[in-house]
């Protein structure tokens, strides 16, 4: 039983990361070094921290980038 549990939480944690990946692709970031990917990412936890009003700004961008998936 302990197996099968393993086997799940790696399957889910798999899947997370290919959809993560997947939010890089739609992007256009695809074919960015890693660690450019790495740096900006690390930039936006640092300013979305304590920063409501850019937590809000950056989710809005993300919405309107999801509404668009049919373009």
């Amino acid at each position: 039983m302990a197996r099968t549990m393993t086997s799940d939480a790696r399957k889910k944690d798999t899947r997370q990361k290919i959809e993560l990946g997947g939010l890089i692709v739609k992007a256009g970031l695809r074919y960015e070094k890693r660690a450019l990917l790495l740096g900006a990412l690390n930039d936006i936890a640092r300013r979305i921290k304590d920063d409501d009003g850019e937590r809000s700004r950056l989710t809005a961008l993300g919405v309107e980038a999801f509404g668009n998936d049919d373009q």
